[in-house]
């Protein structure tokens, strides 16, 4: 981010408050991840973050139940989801539910796509890549976690670990060092 020359930031402290106040409304609307976070943190507040991760746990339920044409189609709508899950972290900074969110759509595949994690193929390979890549990226995020947290996440993680390495996606987890069991007090 570019820093404003000093002649101008002096300029632009020393204008009325109510053309600062106009000029920096116009700003932030300028910038639509900002105008959702300050919504999130001056309006909403912590207490809606709870509300906010139940409703992002219905949109991640429903699109990987039932069936689809290819593997690639099964893909794409985790990519959309996880898109989801990365942009409510931005704008409530809620890693926990990052990786919350993150480890229970992953065991959603596992659970209800079965057919799609069996066999590594040339077609399945992308989806299971994803979905191991994607547990790795979790595991570091919930090892930055505080310890109170590791406890609510253990059973989860586990189950994902397990679903994986009792898939077709076990070579992939090996090849990435990913580990058998997440240990609580790591």
């Amino acid at each position: 981010m570019a820093s404003l020359p000093p002649a101008l930031r002096k300029a632009l402290l020393n204008l009325p408050q109510k053309e600062k106040d106009q000029l920096l409304a116009r700003l932030v609307c300028q910038d639509k991840v900002l105008t959702e976070q300050l919504q999130f943190r001056l309006l909403e507040g912590p207490e809606a973050l709870e509300e906010r991760r139940a409703r992002l746990r219905e949109r991640l339920d429903d699109p990987v139940r039932g069936y689809h044409q290819t593997p690639n189609d099964l893909l794409l709508i985790l990519r959309q989801l996880q898109h989801q899950i990365s942009y409510h972290s931005k704008i409530t900074g809620d890693q926990f539910g990052e990786v919350e969110l993150t480890v229970r759509l992953l065991n959603n595949v596992f659970r209800h796509q079965p057919a799609a994690v069996a066999r590594l193929t040339g077609t399945t390979q992308p989806l299971l890549s994803h979905l191991v890549r994607r547990a790795d990226t979790a595991l570091r995020l919930a090892d930055k976690l505080e310890q109170d947290y590791h406890l609510e996440l253990a059973d989860a993680v586990n189950e994902l670990l397990t679903n994986i390495w009792g898939t077709a996606a076990a070579p992939l987890a090996r090849d990435l060092g990913l580990p058998r069991q997440w240990g609580v007090y790591q």
